[in-house]
């Protein structure tokens, strides 16, 4: 195996910032459930980020000369039938996050124009998110160099504004404003008055798992980290510490300048920066207009990266021979086109389905699909806990040079974390208030629908493939730690590394 420490620490602590920190998230959070997000994102970060974290590290461990990700980590314990579906299931999620993302770029581009929120009908949002996202999804097939430079940037604008509101929030109150909120202990409660319940408390937690996700897309970095697992271990604790700080004080500082009850999820953070501007002496218009820019810039960025990146990994990392050639077919990009418009067909009626029922509110069409896309944000780690307890349960003796401590260790945080998976999962598919018939169709009919025709379409691929060549179907379907064992073992010892089993498809 070549030499590839080629990061140091310091980069991969960037890299986990930039992938994993949104303000966004803090926006959201503060309003669904106030100050007591604080400590929930602080715990969130402790108690899952660091740990799904750690449990990456074992499974790049354990296939250490697979590059794929996810589909070849689901696959070391549950076969190839299971790291299809979890690796759909990354893609289908990405789906949902396109209807949370597009109708923003809206209201961040209203706040740049005109300084304030615009008034804009449902519907109206939706024909304008189809426009956008067709403008999007045809660059994307283009391979812009310059789409990574934009993420960057927007990612880099975000979080330097995020770091000044902390500094704002903490020089206010040192200065001795009058809080907004209760910012005492106390006042980090469920507040009967609310109305908020614990149904409602419990569905939120979908957002915050979502708000500190992104631990997969960082662990296939460990071959590259000098330093390797010592290092990474880490490095990804101290960043993921760091990130709940962010979260957690970020929260607690929106009590500071405004009260729960004056911000939305659409001009949450435009009311907020305003308020600060205005306790600084600053113009609230042009700070509005800054911020609208910034989360413009960010957000496109985002849009543009993600139209492009899942849909080629998911066509480029699955088995030959389950879709036809001409879809997974890469273009001089290396984008598969055709793949990327059928994304867009199925993105289309999805964006619409929410409008009816959102009624005329721009905010409830926010919660709605926020929801949406956090319960179904659930499905893709899940699918690798349930992976790494099988790991853990039958091929303990699978060898790499990093586990997640002993095999008690490792079983009980699986099944604690798969617990909580699960009633967060439940709570924000059937959100309180929300319409029956919405519910049944968007947030249940979606799942069902879509993952039931991925598990039929594998299905069919398998029947094929036992025709044409059973002992490929046998090997497509059986676990590969033994196998990765066998290759680690002889790496571990500095033998020769062979051919068998290096490809990095299923």
């Amino acid at each position: 195996m070549t030499n590839r420490r080629s990061i140091g620490a310091v980069i991969l602590f960037s890299m986990v910032i930039a992938a994993v920190f949104n303000f966004r998230n803090v926006i959201n959070n503060y309003v669904a459930i106030g100050t007591l997000a604080a400590p929930i994102f602080l715990a969130a970060t402790i108690l899952y980020f660091v740990p799904f974290t750690l449990v990456i590290a074992e499974m790049v461990s354990l296939n250490r000369r697979s590059e794929s990700g996810v589909y070849q980590w689901v696959k070391s314990s549950l076969g190839g039938r299971w790291a299809f579906f979890t690796a759909f299931c990354y893609w289908f999620v990405n789906l949902f996050y396109f209807i949370s993302l597009l109708p923003i770029v809206l209201v961040y581009a209203g706040y740049m124009i005109l300084g304030r929120e615009w008034a804009i009908q449902p519907w109206l949002i939706a024909v304008l998110s189809v426009v956008i996202f067709f403008i999007a999804t045809w660059v994307s097939t283009k391979g812009a160099r310059w789409i990574g430079s934009v993420t960057s940037f927007g990612s880099t604008l975000m979080l330097v504004m995020a770091v000044l509101f902390l500094v704002a929030g903490a020089g206010a109150l040192l200065g001795g404003i009058t809080p907004a909120n209760d910012m005492s202990p106390g006042g980090m409660r469920l507040d009967p008055g609310s109305g908020i319940t614990a149904w409602a408390f419990l569905g939120t937690l979908a957002w915050i798992i979502q708000g500190v996700g992104g631990a997969e897309s960082i662990g296939v970095y460990l071959n590259d980290l000098k330093g390797g697992v010592r290092a990474f271990v880490r490095t990804i604790v101290v960043s993921g510490v760091a990130i709940g700080l962010l979260y957690s004080l970020g929260t607690w500082l929106m009590g500071v300048f405004v009260k729960k009850s004056s911000v939305s999820y659409s001009n949450g953070i435009f009311v907020t920066m305003q308020a600060a501007a205005g306790h600084f002496g600053l113009p609230g218009g042009a700070v509005v207009r800054v911020v609208g820019v910034i989360m413009l810039v960010a957000t496109l960025g985002g849009l543009l990266i993600w139209t492009s990146a899942p849909v080629k990994i998911f066509f480029s990392e699955i088995p030959d021979g389950i879709f036809g050639k001409r879809v997974v077919a890469l273009n001089s990009q290396g984008v598969p086109v055709v793949g990327a418009w059928i994304q867009f067909a199925i993105v289309v009626p999805l964006l619409f389905i929410p409008t009816l029922g959102a009624g005329s509110s721009i905010d409830d069409l926010l919660k709605i699909v926020t929801n949406m896309t956090a319960a179904t944000a659930l499905l893709p780690p899940a699918l690798i806990l349930v992976a790494y307890l099988v790991l853990r349960a039958r091929f303990e003796g699978a060898v790499r040079d990093f586990r997640f401590g002993s095999r008690a260790v490792g079983l009980g945080m699986s099944v604690f974390l798969l617990a909580v998976f699960a009633v967060a999962f439940v709570a924000s598919t059937f959100p309180e208030g929300q319409a029956l018939w919405l519910t049944l169709a968007y947030n249940v009919g979606g799942v069902v629908v879509f993952l039931g025709a991925a598990l039929l379409w594998y299905q069919r691929y398998v029947r094929r493939l036992r025709v044409t060549s059973p002992e490929e179907a046998l090997a497509e379907l059986t676990p590969t730690a033994p196998l990765r064992s066998a290759e680690n073992a002889r790496t571990l010892a500095g033998e020769p590394e062979g051919t068998d089993g290096a490809t990095t498809r299923g």
